[in-house]
């Protein structure tokens, strides 16, 4: 494991144009930052989350904008050498972390789509402990790869198109934002960043989902890996295909809870 100076300099230099400016640009891009925010970076313990603290940390040095960092990781249930391994790694990187328990993993034990309801509880704890520190944004590690998942998730599992945004209003906690800053980053470079700073995270560490079949994200990172062997770019053109829908090529589409169908125009 490289020296803290060191794995900082890494992402501004080292890793400039392929996680440095490709976050700027999202954040400048998507507008997800504020003048006077105060940014709950949410830490799991694997690579994505703590990237995202370094950068964003990176970032309220040399931004234009000023803007406060507060670093919060949920406890669901993780073993204790888990729990420790996200401990050691936040001490190495210097992350003042506000660690709280909750008890995800055994509430979803029994449920059959354990991932799905998984997530939606751990935004709903994240989004009042960030309140409770006086945070009015969560971020979250998402990054290139996990927005062209959801695509093809949806498109082959859930028969509709939809996408995951990089900046969501919370429905239920007033005034709270959602914001992915690493939007534009692809998982490929995260690794190299990892590897060469000789880091080591915690993967899913989930006590439910071990036991289960592989999971239905991992079948859609496979299906894209293959469709590149074919074409270089669709992974790209996945993503492009979010920012670029023709309304009037489709036979329906929802506008919040509203349907519009291609036959109201005749």
């Amino acid at each position: 494991m490289k020296e803290l100076k060191d794995i900082n300099k890494s992402i501004i230099k080292t890793y400039k144009k392929t996680i440095w400016k490709r976050t700027i640009k999202a954040i400048d891009e998507y507008k997800l930052i504020d003048e006077g925010d105060n940014i709950a970076v949410c830490i799991s313990g694997g690579k994505d989350s703590f990237l995202l603290a370094c950068v964003l940390r990176e970032i309220e040095r040399h931004y234009k904008l000023k803007f406060k960092l507060t670093y919060i990781c949920m406890n669901p249930g993780y073993t204790e050498e888990h729990l420790n391994k996200i401990l050691d790694n936040a001490k190495h990187l210097e992350l003042d972390l506000h660690v709280f328990n909750t008890n995800i993993f055994e509430s979803i034990e029994n449920e059959k789509n354990a991932c799905y309801i998984c997530a939606r509880k751990r935004r709903g704890y994240l989004y009042n402990k960030a309140q409770e520190l006086g945070c009015n944004k969560i971020a979250l590690g998402h990054h290139f790869n996990d927005v062209i998942e959801t695509i093809l998730l949806n498109m082959l599992y859930a028969g509709q198109y939809g996408s995951m945004l990089p900046k969501l209003k919370s429905d239920h906690y007033e005034g709270m934002t959602l914001i992915r800053p690493l939007y534009l980053v692809n998982e490929y470079d995260i690794e190299k960043w990892v590897k060469w700073n000789e880091l080591e995270f915690i993967d899913c560490a989930c006590k439910v989902t071990k036991k289960k079949l592989d999971s239905k994200r991992k079948e859609m990172k496979e299906l894209i890996k293959k469709l590149k062997e074919n074409y270089e770019d669709v992974d790209k053109n996945i993503f492009k295909s979010s920012e670029n829908v023709n309304l009037q090529t489709l036979l329906g589409y929802y506008d919040a809870d509203e349907r519009t169908s291609f036959l109201d125009r005749f």
